[in-house]
């Protein structure tokens, strides 16, 4: 499926002579809305054409607005753009803000955003969200989303990924009830002071980025969010290590490389896509010890239960460029058949390979490591029995 990116407007239609990327709303919104109508009209033909199985269209408005206009200006520009694609495309889905941070601030957050805007009508000229997952202002491994969950201050602790999807969540069910929540750009990049070089990143360090990598998508999806992206495709000059892939020629990075090779991080994410791509989330798992994390998922029409699941102590994660410990673990119990059953499951590890584990009296013992491992279970019962569905989540 499609992601149509509407953001950014020429010159010749801003009112400061200028190109405007989400800073301004055009001068002339009666062409803008007759523009998105031929938007949508095309949009719906390239689908019916090459897409027959996909059912809507969807279309991020806005990238990480820095609004400069008239706030009222924002919502005449969104009226505009959804009016104008629902004329001639049935199946528009119109979704935004797409703020950097999901929640716990104002300007720079998607919930903020939201809830300011929704005073002014936002509301009646949205789908559905998208929002970026940075969850702070470098997201790096020894800054993982679970950080702190632990911080006895409950400021800090709603600045963890997890929380910041639940406020999200709530925000948006106040605004418009049971919307699609997509995550449409989330990086982990190496830490300050890595760079690029002949012994760097170590191997330590591309372990810790494929870890918090994954572990946040996960979050970002069993908290609710429809669809994830990741970020990026390979290294490029600047923002130091983001790439998913290396690049093989050119030693800074080059945005568009194509001579490329896997990072640890791509196979988890090959890994996670090829176990948890088709799921609906059922939710967070009841009842967790402190610093230990899972999230249920169920394969379209009622199929087999993944459960992911790991552990973070911030103790083996240290939050400055240091070691961070690939064999931290502890023992947890997951209950996935009734009482009395015996059985086996397959568990995945965070590179994708299998292996059969018992389980007896309907729980298996599991050793849950800083890398999440995913369990399939065939009694989704017993599993949605236990878990904390998103609020407003409606599945795919």
């Amino acid at each position: 499926m499609r992601l149509i990116r509407l953001d950014g407007i020429p010159a010749w239609a801003s009112p400061t002579g200028a190109m405007q990327d989400d800073t301004n709303a055009p001068t002339d919104l009666s062409y803008y809305q007759q523009y998105m109508a031929r938007v949508g009209q095309d949009s719906a033909a390239i689908r019916q054409a090459y897409f027959p199985n996909q059912q809507n269209d969807y279309y991020q408005v806005t990238w990480e607005p820095v609004w400069a206009d008239a706030p009222s200006k924002l919502v005449d520009m969104y009226k505009a753009v959804y009016t104008g694609l629902h004329s001639t495309d049935p199946n528009a889905v119109v979704m935004g803000t797409t703020n950097p941070y999901m929640a716990d601030c104002q300007g720079a957050c998607t919930g903020g955003v939201l809830q300011t805007y929704a005073a002014l009508g936002l509301g009646q000229y949205i789908d559905g969200v998208t929002t970026h997952g940075y969850y702070n202002a470098g997201t790096y491994p020894s800054h993982p989303p679970e950080l702190n969950d632990t911080n006895p201050d409950p400021a800090w602790v709603r600045t963890s990924l997890d929380k910041q999807m639940q406020e999200l969540r709530s925000v948006m069910q106040g605004i418009k009830p049971n919307m699609r929540l997509w995550q449409t750009e989330l990086g982990i990049q190496y830490d300050p002071g890595v760079t690029y070089g002949p012994n760097s990143p170590s191997a330590n360090q591309l372990f810790a980025q494929a870890a918090v990598a994954a572990r946040a998508h996960l979050i970002i999806l069993g908290e609710g969010a429809q669809v994830t992206y990741f970020f990026y495709g390979s290294d490029y000059p600047g923002d130091v290590g983001y790439g998913t892939f290396f690049d093989l020629v050119h030693p800074q990075g080059q945005c568009g490389a194509s001579n490329l090779s896997p990072k640890p991080e791509a196979m988890a994410f090959a890994a996670m896509t090829r176990i948890i791509d088709g799921t609906q989330t059922l939710g967070r798992l009841n009842g967790l010890p402190s610093m230990v994390y899972g999230y249920a998922f169920q394969r379209m029409g009622g199929g087999k239960v993944i459960t992911a699941l790991w552990t973070h102590n911030n103790a083996a994660w240290p939050t400055s460029t240091g070691a961070y410990s690939p064999t931290y673990s502890t023992r947890y119990a997951l209950t996935v058949d009734a009482p009395g059953t015996s059985g086996e499951v397959i568990v995945y590890d965070m590179m994708g390979n299998p292996t059969k584990l018992a389980y007896t009296n309907g729980v298996v013992q599991l050793k849950l490591t800083e890398t999440p491992q995913y369990v399939v279970s065939t009694n989704a019962s017993v599993i949605q029995a236990n878990v904390t569905a998103p609020v407003g989540y409606t599945g795919q």
